[in-house]
């Protein structure tokens, strides 16, 4: 009791000294300086005559040099900035800097001294004056320069060093950190959270694989193994934190990092991009945790840009679905481009007014108009058209649940193709210059009513770009990171309510993209071709979802398994194992984008098409199953989904 009392006594001082020092900190830098000044000179008369202390140096050369050094070293150092700062948060920078103003200093007494004695030279009735001045030994002000160097750093450091040890405070619950990389990122991390002034981490070591590395300490801090030692090194040191200090790291080393450390309850948390770090938006030490579009995001597009301002710039902009994922962050990449006026047409109320409220927040210069309107409205459709004109079309309005359309068989005909229809038809009619329609990779070999649906409107976009003024594409690609209703986020409300995570098959393979990554390349493939052509995006490797689901419990801090199981209930209608999407093969075609190709096909017939699709808008009317089926493989006989339904 005695000794807390003791404690708390102690700490109320140190406090109210620390509050006087902020307050008159300049006077107190000051002093210090010109102690430091004067004790670095006796330091150097000390070393020039073998540490012996003597009266005759200290009552003649001694005063005059200090008074002569103090008024230079006092302006040089105030020019150098040397009088404000914080030195409980010196670094080599500070230190470098201290040096140089050093250096100029001595420069300035020596070269003041060999004025006076080119003075004497000249003018021999002088050297009585300066006497004082020419009397010591030059080497005193050479030995001047270093000690004040050693005792200036030491004096920060000091500081610095009671700030980050004796007047650390330790956290309620600390946790034991382990960093991956030993590079300049690994280090700087591990330096900021060393000098954390509340403590929170116990660093238990750093890991790399660069076997030049193994063994050696950073700040003190062994490195402990290698990204295949990190299982091993999970158990045996209790890791609670991982902090991934890779900015440049590809997402399969990221992958791996995961995967390895499976079975262990660990939070992870990475480092910002290289390209955050360099230009200044972010510092190392501004972690935050490891997503999972981290894992399976690539490399920075690369956009032609003065293309897509060309096509965008001063041009009255329609985005269909612009409530949706991938139609909302069209216009957000929009808005950059400055188009003449950007319309935000959507059925659904609520994200409508969302969408319009963030752009007009964020981008209060880009002129928007929400218009709330079905697609599948032919009049309403052709009214918007009529008043707006709009000189480019992105249409990303559709229905895209697959087992919700095996069970209502008839929406998707309305809605993706009608309503396709509809848009393309308008666009034609009211002269617009681009249409641009986002179709999906199940509308490739479909085996669902949702991709046979996407592959029809395909068809139809393509033939009445044949007969049209407008420039009509297609931009096809896989599942996006995130998106409402996709697998991502309903991975993460089954483990936020403790499990388990349902997936429907153990070899279930999917590609995934990055929605800003997507919407990014469909304005690339937007402003490429001569009209007509399916646009193929790369979306890299297909991912396993089951290793999805493992990858995504572990980033939770869970262990698959054993804090949430991950079970299998089958396909469902319409799903298959494996989507086909390739921008490789025979019936693909390069462009001037490397992650952008065309699908080469035979145009069907628009005569049969235009009369296929009569007759399924009828029969969908029906919301007849059976009948849609076989409807629908007169128009595209790949479609293979009757058998997955039965």
């Amino acid at each position: 009791m005695i000794r807390k009392k003791r404690a708390r006594k102690r700490d109320k001082i140190l406090k109210t000294f620390e509050a006087m020092v902020i307050k008159y900190r300049t006077l107190f830098i000051i002093a210090a300086h010109i102690f430091v000044f004067a004790a670095s000179l006796v330091l150097a008369f000390l070393l020039k005559n073998d540490m012996r202390f003597q009266l005759y140096w200290m009552t003649t050369d001694f005063p005059v040099l200090l008074a002569f050094s103090l008024v230079i070293k006092m302006i040089v150092f105030a020019a150098f900035k040397q009088f404000q700062g914080w030195w409980r948060y010196v670094g080599i920078l500070d230190l470098q800097t201290l040096s140089t103003a050093a250096f100029i200093s001595t420069v300035i007494i020596y070269l003041s001294w060999m004025g006076c004695n080119t003075l004497v030279s000249y003018f021999p009735g002088m050297e009585s004056t300066l006497n004082p001045i020419l009397s010591f030994d030059q080497g005193i002000i050479i030995l001047d320069l270093f000690t004040t160097i050693m005792l200036l750093s030491g004096l920060r450091l000091v500081v610095r060093l009671y700030y980050e040890e004796m007047r650390s405070e330790k956290a309620i619950k600390i946790t034991n950190l382990l960093i991956v990389g030993a590079g300049d990122a690994g280090e700087t991390l591990l330096r900021e959270v060393l000098r954390m002034r509340v403590q929170k981490y116990n660093v238990i070591g750093l890991i790399d694989d660069d076997p030049a590395k193994r063994k050696v300490s950073i700040h003190g801090i062994p490195v402990i193994g290698t990204i295949d030692d990190l299982d091993l090194i999970c158990e045996e040191y209790d890791v609670e934190e991982i902090a991934v200090a890779m900015p440049s790291a590809p997402q399969t080393q990221l992958r791996r990092i995961i995967q390895v450390s499976e079975g262990h309850k660990i939070k992870f948390s990475t480092v910002p991009s290289l390209t955050d770090i360099t230009s200044g938006k972010l510092s190392v030490s501004q972690t935050r945790e490891v997503d999972i579009a981290d894992l399976l995001g690539r490399e920075e597009v690369q956009l032609e840009l003065d293309k897509i301002e060309e096509f965008l710039t001063g041009k009255t902009i329609l985005v269909t679905g612009a409530g949706g994922s991938i139609g909302s962050e069209m216009c957000r990449q929009i808005c950059p481009f400055k188009p003449k006026l950007l319309l935000l047409l959507e059925q659904a109320e609520n994200p409508l007014f969302f969408i319009d409220r963030e752009l007009k927040h964020k981008h209060p210069h880009v002129q928007t108009r929400a218009l709330i309107c079905n697609i599948t409205d032919r009049e309403r459709v052709s009214y918007l058209f009529a008043n707006y004109r709009p000189d480019v079309v992105i249409h990303a309005a559709a229905h895209k649940h697959v087992p919700l359309m095996e069970t209502n068989p008839g929406e998707p005909i309305k809605n993706n193709v009608l309503g396709t229809v509809n848009i393309a038809n308008a666009s034609d009619e009211y002269g617009a210059k681009s249409f641009v329609m986002i179709s999906t990779d199940k509308a490739v070999n479909p085996t669902s009513l949702m991709g046979t649906s996407k592959r029809i409107a395909e068809m139809y976009i393509q033939s009445l770009n044949k007969n049209s003024k407008t420039h009509f594409v297609t931009v096809r690609f896989g599942n996006v990171l995130g998106s409402n209703g996709s697998v991502i986020p309903i991975f993460k409300k089954q483990i936020e309510e403790g499990g388990p995570v349902t997936v429907t098959h153990p070899d279930m393979r999917r590609y995934f993209m990055t929605i800003p990554e997507a919407s990014k390349l469909v304005l690339q493939a937007a402003t490429m071709g001569n009209g007509g052509e399916i646009f193929v995006l790369d979306m890299g490797e297909p991912v396993k979802i089951v290793d999805l689901a493992r990858e995504l419990i572990t980033l939770s801090g869970y262990r698959p398994g054993e804090d949430i199981d991950v079970i299998f209930t089958g396909l469902r209608p319409g799903e298959k194992l494996f989507e086909e999407l390739s921008i490789e093969g025979e019936d693909m075609k390069a462009t001037r984008h490397p992650k952008i190709s065309i699908w080469q096909n035979k145009a069907v017939d628009r005569e049969v098409l235009l009369e296929g699709i009569e007759k399924i808008a009828d029969i969908a009317k029906r919301q007849n199953h059976d009948e849609i089926v076989k409807g629908i493989k007169i128009l595209v006989p790949e479609y293979i989904g009757e058998t997955v339904y039965n």
